[in-house]
């Protein structure tokens, strides 16, 4: 990487997580490599107990790893304390979540403005008005979560991801409790914002949504086995019901 160019997003390097021990002992990562690179929506797809929801934990400093490295940008989060780990993810990481996770005594633009808030910071306001025009919710700005749609609560939840302009935003399943007219909406926004230079994770088992995105990687029993480049919903589709299939004779792949 030359002097100018800068770090992907966030980044894995043999990654490897473990849950319980001895004969309990289930390995949730098994010596995963993945770069999330700035500008692109990735999609993270596999069967359930794959470790998706793990390496998604993992990258944005939720839970830590038993051997590799993960990075946001230049940062090892493993070098950190807990206090400077709570400020990088307060500061550099953006998360929308299924079930939204608004305050329902806020109005909505308290909800998309409540993390910079909290560090004590200001919004920009050229920056907030984009945000507001993006997720087109102007008109709804002094509403309160309950009066509004499930797909309004989830982009008031993605502005609220990105209005601090973090290094990457994590978006586990959050299309999960939509419609597919309110979902679609949630997608386009989250594609836009990448072509805008935002880096975007989703989380996702569905193959409509996966193929709103630039690249997807599939996981199985922990291993990234596969990745797919402007995917369409039935070559995810086809490439799932491949993992089925084939089972445990997927071999791990390079994933950069």
């Amino acid at each position: 990487m030359s002097e100018t160019e800068q770090p992907p997003a966030a980044r894995a390097e043999g990654v490897r997580k473990v849950y319980g021990t001895g004969s309990a002992q289930v390995v949730a990562l098994d010596d995963v490599t993945l770069e999330v690179p700035r500008g692109r929506f990735t999609a993270v797809m596999g069967p359930s107990g794959s470790g998706k929801s793990t390496l998604m934990h993992c990258l944005a400093g939720l839970d830590t790893v038993d051997g590799g490295a993960v990075y946001v940008g230049d940062v090892a989060l493993g070098g950190l304390s807990d206090t400077a780990l709570t400020r990088l993810r307060r500061d550099r990481i953006g998360f929308v979540f299924q079930s939204f996770n608004l305050l329902p005594t806020l109005t909505a633009l308290e909800n998309i403005t409540l993390p910079l808030r909290v560090a004590g910071r200001r919004p920009d306001p050229e920056w907030l008005s984009t945000i507001i025009d993006t997720v087109g919710l102007r008109d709804r700005l002094d509403h309160r979560p309950a009066q509004l749609s499930g797909g309004q609560q989830q982009r008031v939840a993605c502005a609220r991801a990105l209005v601090g302009r973090p290094d990457v935003v994590f978006a586990d399943e959050p299309t999960g409790n939509l419609d597919s007219r309110s979902g679609a909406e949630v997608l386009r926004f989250l594609r836009d914002a990448a072509r805008d230079g935002q880096a975007i994770v989703m989380v996702t088992h569905d193959p409509l949504a996966a193929a709103w995105t630039d690249d997807v990687v599939f996981l199985s029993d922990g291993r990234i086995v596969d990745r797919l480049a402007e995917p369409t919903a039935d070559a995810v589709l086809e490439r799932m019901k491949s993992f089925d299939r084939q089972g445990a004779d997927l071999e791990p792949v390079a994933a950069r």
